[in-house]
């Protein structure tokens, strides 16, 4: 019977953890929540359980919502200074993919936006959004009524699409076309050309190299640009804080195109990137190691293309 058990979890654990990640923005507390959620599993009368898949869900949400509503998470998370883990294409835990509404609620750019809802309001708008369960059953799952529910992802949908960057999916060859030759302008110190592949309104937030107490913002594109210009600008002090000279390649990270500073086959640093009508609308640096963990574990098992840039 205990081998039975194990093998119902495992063949949601898959599922489990795309959840997670989607109602926590992070990999290693996704995980957790979903270890947390197998002990309940070991632990439940399982002959009173009607509907396994229910339960597991009903339990790994109330678990991430308990984890986003702690004294410790609201405050990483406090005015914003928090971004999400970034997952190379491919991740199981990027989860289902089928639909735009699913690829979207997984761009760092969804994850960042609904830091800005209630616990609630997050779980509602990821179970209807990425997992297309109707109100009746998120309602259920909650413990809230079928018309709450509906209120919920109503708000949630307005409050996301306010600030979203959004003319259509881009198509990744163009969109990877777009990330190169901003790479090959960043690095060669042509900062109109910068400029000229920067929408009027894009954005730019970057953790600091993981150096920094506060995530750092710029906007305007001749701010971004000099951002931009200065980061990828190689320095030798930079080159011994990395810890040599990293190789530019270009990548999909959470469904977006993305650079990744790699060295002897370690990430150093990611720059995802959303870009709207053939232009950069936004940019998300992240390079604290916590926050690149899962990352390398995937690009240690994957066979990049050849880098744009061989020696930065």
């Amino acid at each position: 019977m205990e081998s039975v058990a194990i093998e119902r979890f495992e063949a949601s654990r898959g599922r489990l953890a795309s959840l997670a990640y989607r109602l926590l923005g992070s990999a290693a507390d996704a995980e957790d929540a979903v270890q947390d959620t197998f002990l309940r599993w070991q632990a439940a009368d399982r002959k009173r359980v009607e509907v396994p898949e229910a339960w597991l869900t009903k339990v790994v949400t109330n678990l991430c919502l308990d984890r986003l509503r702690s004294a410790q998470a609201r405050h990483e998370r406090a005015a914003g200074d928090w971004l999400p883990e970034p997952l190379l294409e491919g991740d199981p835990m990027l989860g289902p993919a089928d639909t735009f509404e699913q690829r979207e609620s997984v761009s760092l750019a969804v994850l960042t936006l609904m830091e800005r809802l209630s616990p609630v309001e997050r779980a509602v708008y990821v179970l209807r959004e990425a997992f297309t369960y109707p109100h009746a059953e998120i309602a259920g799952i909650l413990d809230i009524t079928e018309s709450a529910s509906q209120q919920h992802v109503h708000r949630a949908r307005i409050r996301v699409a306010a600030e979203r960057h959004r003319s259509g999916e881009a198509d990744p060859a163009a969109a990877r076309r777009v990330v190169e030759e901003f790479l090959v302008a960043a690095t060669s110190g042509r900062t109109e050309r910068l400029v000229a592949l920067l929408t009027d309104d894009v954005t730019a937030v970057s953790d600091g190299a993981g150096l920094a107490r506060r995530l750092l913002r710029y906007r305007t594109r001749e701010r971004v640009a000099s951002y931009v210009r200065a980061g990828f600008k190689p320095t030798p002090a930079k080159r011994r804080l990395a810890g040599g000279s990293p190789a530019l390649h270009s990548a999909l990270v959470n469904g977006s195109p993305a650079v990744l500073a790699v060295i002897d086959g370690r990430i150093v640093g990611a720059v995802a990137f959303e870009i709207s009508d053939g232009k950069v609308a936004s940019l998300r640096g992240i390079a604290a190691a916590d926050r690149l963990a899962r990352l390398n574990t995937a690009w240690r098992q994957h066979a990049p293309d050849a880098p744009v840039i061989n020696a930065w």
